[in-house]
């Protein structure tokens, strides 16, 4: 895809309905981390991914960690987007999450009713309803596209060899 906000992007959609779609990019980590964000938060460390280019002033987060969040509506078996802020805090201020058990995200992927689908129809994005949890709260950006792209099957398998810019070739 030639739009920069998506090339050799991952997006992990956490909603799709009559309203729209929304997901988060998840293999491109941002510029910040999250303490730099929410001072409260410590020396949290964590790496806070671009999740797109929506709404780029508001902080998501997903997790797989319900049994010490006890919250969060869950969007895939065994993942969770959101919960309950201040137990977050006090959570990762007592080390209790680890950093791949969550991600963070500033801004969201969205697209109106029905223009996914349009845009699929295009076949503008390559989809699938496979997914491996450690894949996703992966930190190795370039690799999880590519091990995405390799477990879409032989048709796909190529593309992850070739060079970001097929020109350099």
């Amino acid at each position: 895809m030639k739009d920069p906000n998506f090339t050799r992007s991952v997006v992990f959609l956490t909603e799709y309905g009559d309203n729209g779609t929304l997901g988060f990019v998840i293999n491109q980590p941002g510029s910040v981390i999250l303490k730099d964000l929410v001072p409260e938060f410590g020396d949290a460390d964590f790496p806070v991914y671009y999740g797109g280019p929506v709404a780029t002033d508001t902080l998501h987060f997903i997790h797989r960690c319900y049994d010490k969040m006890n919250d969060g509506e869950e969007i895939a078996k065994g993942i969770y987007w959101g919960g309950n802020f201040e137990t977050l805090k006090v959570l990762i201020g007592s080390g209790a999450i680890a950093e791949d058990e969550i991600k963070f995200f500033i801004g969201y992927s969205g697209w109106g009713p029905e223009q996914i689908k349009e845009e699929m129809k295009e076949n503008t994005w390559i989809v699938s309803d496979q997914y491996h949890p450690d894949t996703i709260f992966s930190n190795s950006e370039e690799q999880m596209w590519r091990d995405v792209i390799v477990n879409l099957g032989p048709k796909y398998a190529h593309v992850s060899n070739f060079p970001q810019n097929p020109n350099l070739n």
